[in-house]
């Protein structure tokens, strides 16, 4: 199990230029409004450095990362939710991700034209918010018009649940406010409606390359916005991560160290990502490979047996289980045997962030 993220943000704001650094893609970074037409999707491996601590004690044939699919969905524009530039299309594209990375200007260059013809992170944000919000207001209408029917027909109390959280979802949207700002228990009634303004948001403040640590009233104005909605923030220099992206992999630390910069962009917003949709990394770990997994906070252990396949989640018997920590400690799987720290764990385990985990299972 992976996720998906979709780039959003208006026209050159820096989408596609990030988009390539993250995913080696060829996508048009053009000076124009509308250049990417159809999304571009890249698979990213998730860097994470226990995998790689763990296969320098294993010494497997591969390894193998979790991924992010990374969506780059063109520019919107004002009037996109009324079709507006080529916004009904790409609006549609948006509704099939898991996760929205809203990109906002926030470096100068008199290169690279602004739609709007300044610099204005507050005013882009409202703009795409705003297209987000016209639109599930016009799902959450329709429907309306549908469960009022039922409702009066029948009786029905689902209906009649449905339609107050209707009503206050609508009440919500028409004060120009977000549906993921509303209490989860709101959404989960209208949740088959699948509301563009309810996925969970992280702003990407694209900086300048003298701005690295996103200090400038720019990026600090993302940030506030991010704080008050509750959604995620990072800052990144698009420019900067092209030329990381360009690197070999040895020679990627040295140069983040030379900046200053603990880890990549790329780095920064996946584990952001993993934060606001809930999500743990378990391992296996053995001679032809260790890999990665990714499910949700909370899993059972059949659930991540079933991650790696359904036959594993279908027959399980038991998981046996080492710590990360425990595991890079002690040095071998062997080891942590000897020493009693491999445990036996049944259906109901919660699997835990680095669990590296083996799963006996008969079909």
């Amino acid at each position: 199990m992976g996720f998906n993220c979709g780039i959003v943000g208006l026209p050159n704001v820096g989408k596609s230029t990030i988009f390539n650094a993250m995913t080696a893609a060829r996508a048009a970074a053009s000076n124009y409004p509308f250049c990417t037409i159809d999304p571009n999707v890249g698979m990213v491996p998730l860097r994470d450095g226990r995998l790689y601590k763990l296969a320098g004690l294993v010494i497997p044939e591969k390894i193998i990362p979790t991924t992010v699919e990374f969506v780059d969905i063109a520019g919107l524009v004002k009037g996109a939710s009324k079709g507006e530039g080529l916004g009904n299309q790409f609006l549609g594209h948006i509704r099939g991700v898991d996760m929205i990375a809203h990109i906002v200007r926030c470096f100068e260059d008199p290169q690279v034209i602004h739609v709007s013809g300044k610099v204005d992170p507050s005013g882009d944000i409202e703009i795409i918010n705003t297209e987000l919000i016209l639109v599930d207001l016009d799902s959450v209408e329709r429907r309306m018009t549908k469960t009022e029917k039922a409702a009066k027909k029948s009786g029905d109390k689902p209906a009649e649940a449905a339609l107050a959280a209707l009503k206050t979802v609508k009440g919500h949207l028409e004060k120009g406010a977000a549906a993921r700002t509303l209490p989860e228990e709101v959404i989960r009634l209208v949740g088959d409606l699948n509301l563009l303004s309810a996925k969970p948001v992280i702003y990407i403040a694209n900086v300048g390359e003298e701005d690295l640590s996103g200090a400038s009233l720019a990026a600090s104005a993302v940030r506030e916005i991010a704080g008050r909605e509750g959604a995620g923030f990072v800052s990144i220099c698009g420019k900067i991560e092209s030329e990381i992206a360009e690197l070999p992999d040895k020679e990627r630390e040295g140069f983040l160290n030379g900046l200053g910069l603990m880890e990549s962009g790329l780095s920064s917003l996946s584990k952001k990502a993993y934060e606001y949709l809930g999500l743990i990394t378990f391992f296996t770990a053995g001679k032809k490979e260790v890999r990665a997994w990714t499910v949700k906070k909370g899993a059972r252990a059949p659930e991540a047996a079933g991650v790696i396949h359904s036959d594993f989640e279908r027959g399980f018997i038991r998981a046996e289980v080492m710590a990360y920590e425990d595991f890079i400690r002690i040095g071998s799987e062997a080891a942590c045997k000897e020493k009693g720290c491999l445990r036996v764990e049944g259906k109901d385990y919660v699997v835990k962030d680095g669990d590296i985990m083996h799963f006996r299972f008969s079909v």
